[in-house]
């Protein structure tokens, strides 16, 4: 794996990676020479890569010996708000994942991201496995539309054959807790369910909760390097 140090504040290495004929995204690949896995992190509908949550995690997680490779779907990388077709997010999810495989040289890859990309990431494993990967990390999984409650997004994580790591805020939106457990528990021991006590879709936290929304980015990273190091 391509050696960029061992901590935060370090900076990661721009790539590209192909999608398709005519069509390449741009790439971030932050892997500490420590390194004892990579994670494929996929971005949300409404930010790309460098959106500073993904920063910020990918920076936290270096510190935990867990590397990252950041991509933008084809829409990000033009300039765009509307996410592609699901066939283009699906092809760049794959061709992501074997971008991945590439740089970790032999180790571990998990795979997923935030919301969308965590979801589109998830698709594809149910379409067909994903080379390589070991797991799937959700970082707040989208599981309905703001004030459209419903569970028809997870139907596909039952054709999925991997251990599955969700991280969600008791605020989120996007994830009424009451359906998201019962699907998660439907999963078997191959799901894990981690709340963000709350927590919103962007994992920020009340000011009465006692915490920071820092120090919910460092449990983020504690969970999923903990989860990882269990599963080794």
């Amino acid at each position: 794996m391509t050696e960029t140090g061992h901590g935060a504040g370090e900076r990661p290495v721009e790539g590209r990676i192909r999608v398709a004929e005519g069509v390449e995204v741009s790439s971030l690949l932050l892997a500490p020479s420590d390194s004892r896995v990579l994670y494929v992190l996929a971005h949300g509908a409404g930010a790309g890569m460098r959106h500073v949550f993904l920063e910020s995690i990918a920076q936290r997680l270096a510190t935990r010996g867990v590397g990252t490779l950041r991509y933008q779907f084809p829409y990000t990388e033009q300039g765009g708000r509307r996410p592609d077709p699901e066939p283009v997010l699906l092809a760049t999810v794959r061709a992501a994942v074997a971008a991945g495989r590439e740089e970790a040289a032999g180790l571990p890859l998990l795979a997923g991201g935030k919301s969308m990309g965590g979801r589109m990431t998830s698709r594809a494993a149910a379409v067909a496995p994903l080379l390589g990967v070991a797991g799937l990390v959700f970082l707040g999984f989208p599981l309905h539309p703001a004030g459209q409650p419903g569970t028809s997004r997870a139907d596909h994580l039952a054709r999925v054959d991997l251990p599955m790591l969700f991280l969600q805020g008791t605020r989120d939106t996007l994830a009424e807790l009451t359906l998201l457990t019962p699907v998660v528990e439907r999963l078997g021991a191959r799901a894990t369910l981690r709340v963000v006590e709350h927590a919103d879709h962007m994992f920020h936290v009340l000011k009465r909760s006692g915490r920071t929304n820092e120090q919910v980015l460092d449990e983020l990273a504690v969970e999923i390097a903990d989860w990882q190091e269990r599963r080794a």
